[in-house]
């Protein structure tokens, strides 16, 4: 079965920056295209970055220019690269692949979510 586990949130100041990963594990698979969200307390879930196989990527207009998506092909595995962090960022991030399994067809599957955090 295939798995998404992500890795890398914490706490940060203000300014600070924070990596987060989400490798996709299982056998028979491709990956369409991958994402991060983020779900703050009391607000809805929303699409911060998604990079789709060809390579290209789109992001939220507050983290443009702050927050780097990346994929390396190898590992299945998907990063976002946080600079620049604001308090404002401070939310569960959730990894997110659109994914063709033989025999399952093609489904989304989400991660357990990583907390990060940013004091001011």
């Amino acid at each position: 079965q295939v798995q998404l586990v992500e890795s890398g949130g914490g706490l940060v100041q203000a300014g600070g920056s924070l990596r987060i990963s989400c490798a996709v594990s299982g056998r028979g698979f491709s990956i369409n295209a991958m994402g991060w969200y983020r779900q703050a307390p009391g607000k809805q879930r929303e699409l911060v970055a998604s990079i789709i196989s060809g390579g290209s990527t789109t992001y939220k207009d507050s983290v443009k220019g702050r927050f780097t998506i990346s994929r390396d092909n190898a590992k299945n595995t998907v990063y976002l690269q946080m600079n620049s962090l604001k308090p404002e960022d401070t939310a569960v991030y959730y990894c997110n692949a659109d994914l063709h399994e033989w025999g399952q067809g093609r489904y989304i599957r989400w991660g357990q979510g990583t907390q990060v955090t940013v004091s001011s």
